[in-house]
């Protein structure tokens, strides 16, 4: 089987970025690898305003390789705009990057589901509705044994011990296990500025997920370890295993480094 290469990049918070070139040594980076999807698991914008949604817009459209965005909790208007959050949380999302609820892409062997987990009524942990669990059992229970399936999603849905206390999604548990009842292999996600990849069990269906949280990709607010540090994932997937790459930028050479790679037995 050819190698199928996806980028994940989240968290760019458009309004507060890090280093005056990193959008563009990204956008670089990425148009020079033979990329298959570019994945961005949310939070394009610190405020949800329309100039950060503007430049958030220009980047996509430097990106050669098809994408798949889902938003975050940032990209709904703030607190101070009540009405615009409750009643038409992603108004300036949908008019400044898509009007896709959930959008998906498939090719021979690969198939990935966004979900979005952002609501004008919570505040950062997000929620995943029914709606959206039918959703996950519809596009990936029909695939043919085999597929790699990924879900997309801006917030958790399990909380990690390495990276310290931090909130998940409302109905978290219920939809992580759809996602083992249905076998997904990846979950993509961000919103910790933390970068970290770790394999869980999930139960009742014994099975395996790994979890890559991407750090931010392009902003000033990493946390933890990862405080003013830049990340974001290549994976890079055969029929047997796949690997993912987290990708540290440099601000002295002006470009990604790799960082660590750690590879999983396809189960």
């Amino acid at each position: 089987m050819d190698t199928t290469c996806i980028a994940h990049l989240s968290d760019l918070h458009f309004g507060k970025i890090a280093h005056p070139g990193i959008v563009n040594a990204i956008v670089h980076e990425v148009n020079a690898r033979d990329l298959d999807l570019v994945v961005i698991s949310g939070d394009l914008t610190q405020r949800a305003r329309s100039i950060e949604y503007q430049a958030a817009s220009s980047m996509l459209e430097a990106i050669d390789a098809p994408s798949l965005v889902v938003p975050g909790n940032h990209d709904v208007y703030p607190w101070w705009r009540p009405l615009h959050r409750l009643f038409k949380p992603l108004g300036r999302y949908r008019r400044h990057i898509s009007d896709e609820r959930s959008p998906s892409f498939q090719l021979p062997g690969l198939a990935v589901l966004g979900i979005n987990s952002a609501h004008g009524r919570t505040v950062k942990g997000g929620r995943i509705g029914a709606r959206d669990r039918h959703r996950i059992r519809d596009f990936f229970e029909q695939l043919d044994v085999g597929v790699f399936k990924v879900l997309v999603v801006h917030h958790h849905l399990t909380q990690i011990q390495a990276l310290g206390p931090h909130d998940i999604a409302q109905n978290a548990r219920i939809s992580l296990e759809v996602a083992g009842a249905v076998g997904i292999d990846l979950i993509l996600c961000g919103h910790l500025h933390i970068s970290h990849i770790e394999p869980i069990e999930i139960l009742p269906a014994n099975h395996r997920v790994v979890i890559a949280s991407a750090g931010t990709a392009t902003s000033s607010r990493g946390r933890g370890r990862h405080r003013m540090t830049n990340f974001y994932n290549i994976i890079s997937m055969d029929g047997a295993a796949f690997t993912v790459e987290e990708r540290r930028y440099d601000p002295d050479e002006e470009k990604f480094i790799s960082d660590r790679t750690m590879r999983f037995e396809r189960v």
